[in-house]
């Protein structure tokens, strides 16, 4: 009888443990969803607000003269005494590597201006 008694504890305590650990793995798949859920949400919000930085009051240049480009970098601020490549970025977001060789190439003053016409019809 006592043996009996143990043999049910243990069928029910590890019936409690294989509930227990698919609940468990429900749970971190529900986690992982949410976490991809909430970094596209950041993905798409940091996008879309970029757009808007430039009509701002933070926004030190005149926004007339801003020009988005969506990437490599968000965009080129053209003022009278140069020409500002910029990139927006919010909290604590870094530059891609593609953005910081852009910085290195503009910081290197590796940056031209060319003029390409097309031909005159005959």
């Amino acid at each position: 009888m006592f043996e009996e008694l143990i043999l049910l504890a243990l069928t029910v305590i590890c019936l409690a443990f294989l509930i227990l650990y698919r609940a468990y793995q429900e749970l971190r798949k529900d986690y992982k969803e949410l976490l991809s859920k909430k970094q596209s949400l950041s993905v798409k919000y940091g996008k879309m607000s970029e757009q808007f930085i430039p009509l701002l009051a933070i926004y030190p240049h005149d926004q007339q003269n801003f020009r988005f480009l969506g990437s490599p970098i968000d965009g080129v601020q053209f003022n009278d005494d140069g020409v500002v490549f910029i990139e927006f970025k919010a909290a604590g977001a870094k530059l891609s590597p593609m953005q910081k060789h852009i910085k290195e190439l503009v910081n290197e003053k590796k940056v031209t201006f060319e003029e390409i016409r097309l031909p005159e019809a005959d």
